[in-house]
């Protein structure tokens, strides 16, 4: 299984919606890296993403983007190949 990080904040309903959908495929530990408490953090995040919105989700090497993304990429077919690496 793929690494997972999420660029999150402490209320975020698309946060803890994505985090419901990777736990549902099987994802045991997401690294959570919390953008209200280290501003710094928010100014990476926009860096590597061009993003300002959270979450912003990597499995990973591979940025998959919003909660939205990662829904669109599950209906698709693709999340699970990519958690799996393959």
């Amino acid at each position: 299984m793929q690494p997972v990080k999420m660029y999150t904040t402490a209320v975020c309903p698309y946060c803890i919606r994505a985090k419901q959908i990777l736990k549902s495929k099987g994802v045991a530990e997401i690294e959570e890296i919390r953008i209200d408490t280290n501003p710094a953090e928010r100014d990476h995040m926009m860096q590597i993403t061009g993003r300002r919105t959270v979450p912003q989700i990597f499995i990973g090497d591979t940025h998959v983007g919003g909660c939205d993304d990662l829904m669109a990429l599950d209906s698709r077919g693709g999340l699970q190949p990519l958690l799996s690496g393959a």
